[in-house]
């Protein structure tokens, strides 16, 4: 899931080009697998003169482009948090929860208005059809913040539901973070804590067995990779170290981030669930690494990744609506004939719905409940945008 930064005017802006270019490659990566489980790279003519790895790749790493979010959302949302309250132990309650509900609830009940209806239509790929699954059952889960424990009980939702999995983590998470920051003031106690669950994440997911959606979608291992961003906030705001050492590690959290994207078959069969950790303090190490180098000012943003920047900053609007653009370019891609050689070639429109789509959402209907929120409880809008 994607995060908020720091609005202007406050103490410390913390929006980085760096960490909006990783957030959207990360959403660009979730697009992707959704799009190559129903038109898959590898039997396109681009097979003939790209790697089949590469192909895979970019097909199906959806998984840990969402685990990224969640060390991102983590390390964001912390330093939030530092710069407006100064500290972790003098969170203002109301106001953390003011921000989190308005940023996430509004698209979250347009989402599922929208899903509602097209259920109660009828409509192919939206309506929800599994014993032991209802229209209310998956609305409640949605809203309750369980909709990944709603699954691994009943099976998969159509897609546009199944992707509310991460948001009930990320969530359940943000509530009780600000509660455990105000009784764990001593920050090394909570960085320990942090750490022993960060830590924790290939254990709790070699702990669960027999039922493969739970061992996907279950709490703990997401909250492990959240806990990797929001102690990785707490090193970058206490050191900032030399030059060489912030090249380091960047370079050290880039090489696990494309080892584990590339190479995940190999590094499986030595490290099994271990290969999640090493996906989440990559990319840990990395996000420290651009935001040591956006405070020495010497960050620069990559030409011709602006595209990609502006999808990271819509990443939250991307990700819960992208599954609309990605059922009607599939629904297309069949009804010209299906022709595999030339599926490649539906990837680009869809690629560009999903970020008008999201920047529709933005510009009509996030922005201007989070002004609302603003005019009536004196909170300070988001500037950036939450994910997956």
């Amino acid at each position: 899931m994607l995060s908020p930064n720091t609005a202007p005017g406050t103490a410390r802006d913390t929006r980085n080009a760096g960490i909006d270019l990783l957030r959207g490659l990360s959403i660009f990566l979730v697009v992707l697998h959704h799009l190559g489980l129903r038109i898959p790279l590898k039997t396109s003519a681009l097979a003939d003169f790209l790697p089949k790895r590469l192909l895979i790749a970019l097909n199906y790493n959806g998984y840990e482009a969402v685990f990224v979010f969640f060390v991102i959302s983590g390390f964001l949302i912390t330093s939030n948090a530092l710069a407006r309250w100064g500290g972790l132990g003098n969170i203002d309650l109301r106001a953390f929860y003011l921000r989190r509900g308005a940023r996430i609830l509004p698209c979250l009940a347009l989402l599922i208005g929208v899903l509602a209806v097209l259920h109660l239509g009828g409509v192919e790929n939206y309506v929800i059809e599994r014993d032991g699954q209802s229209l209310g059952g998956a609305a409640l889960a949605a809203f309750g913040l369980h909709l990944n424990w709603y699954e691994g009980v009943t099976g998969y939702l159509p897609g546009s539901w199944d992707v509310l999995w991460s948001l009930s983590i990320e969530e359940v998470f943000y509530l009780g973070f600000p509660l455990v920051c105000l009784l764990v003031r001593d920050r090394r106690v909570l960085a320990l804590l942090l750490l022993v669950l960060a830590l924790s994440l290939p254990f709790s997911l070699a702990a669960i067995e027999g039922n493969e959606i739970w061992k996907e979608k279950a709490y703990l291992p997401g909250m492990a990779a959240i806990a990797a961003g929001v102690l990785a906030a707490l090193v970058a705001d206490r050191w900032q170290p030399r030059e060489a050492v912030v090249r380091a590690v960047g370079a050290l959290g880039l090489a696990g981030l494309v080892a584990t994207m590339l190479a995940m078959p190999w590094l499986w069969t030595w490290l099994k669930d271990g290969v999640m950790l090493l996906l989440t303090l990559s990319a840990a190490c990395l996000v420290v690494a651009l935001h040591w180098r956006q405070r020495q000012e010497r960050q620069r943003a990559l030409p011709g990744t602006g595209w990609l920047r502006s999808m990271g900053r819509l990443s939250y609007e991307i990700y819960l609506s992208h599954m609309f653009v990605v059922f009607g370019v599939v629904s297309l891609y069949k009804a010209s004939g299906a022709d595999a050689r030339l599926g490649w070639l539906w990837y680009v429109p869809a690629v560009l719905a999903c970020w008008g789509l999201g920047w529709l959402t933005a510009r009509f209907w996030s922005l201007p409940c989070e002004r609302a929120v603003k005019r009536r409880f004196g909170t300070a809008p988001m500037v950036a945008v939450e994910g997956a």
